[in-house]
């Protein structure tokens, strides 16, 4: 069968069964994207319900307003937390954080560990080696400054001790 239709746009040899199994799979192809398309729509119209859900314009206007005013908030806390993290890690920086004590007899007479060594260390290794010396006489204190681990007086075998214990050296 011949159509003029066709046989106008260059078809007129082209079975029209064909032309017609064609158009039902083009049909049924459309049918699919349409039932996707609306099942989709329906998805978003529930979420759409669920966020306006008791919301008017203006309440949502006030919503949004009031999570903006929140972040920012949020932010200058957070920046004003990282202020003061630096500030301490800057102040911990020159607090004693290694500690050495090494107790021990300073005469032969004395017994019982009355004397000590304690070093007292920053980050840095800077800080000081406090000796004390108990005697039959009394009890006498001696301090040594320590910058970066170093001594720039010599130091007894126990004030050595005590500032490689707060170093964490082994000895």
């Amino acid at each position: 069968m011949n159509s003029e239709i066709l046989s106008y746009i260059g078809l007129g040899n082209l079975d029209i069964g064909y032309l017609m199994i064609g158009m039902v799979i083009l049909i049924i192809i459309l049918a699919v994207l349409v039932i996707i398309q609306m099942v989709s729509t329906s998805k978003l119209k529930k979420k759409y319900s669920k966020f306006m859900q008791g919301k008017d314009a203006k309440n949502l206007e006030k919503d949004i307003i009031g999570l903006y005013e929140d972040n920012k908030f949020v932010k200058a806390a957070a920046e004003k937390n990282k202020r003061d993290i630096r500030d301490l890690y800057k102040k911990l920086e020159s607090t004693f954080q290694k500690i050495g004590v090494v107790k021990y007899d300073a005469f032969k007479q004395m017994g019982g560990q009355l004397s000590f060594s304690l070093a007292l260390l920053d980050e840095n290794n800077n800080g000081f080696v406090l000796n004390s010396v108990h005697s039959t006489e009394g009890c006498y204190s001696y301090t040594k400054e320590i910058k970066n681990g170093q001594c720039a007086i010599l130091l007894g075998e126990e004030e050595k001790q005590a500032l490689d214990m707060a170093m964490d050296i082994e000895g």
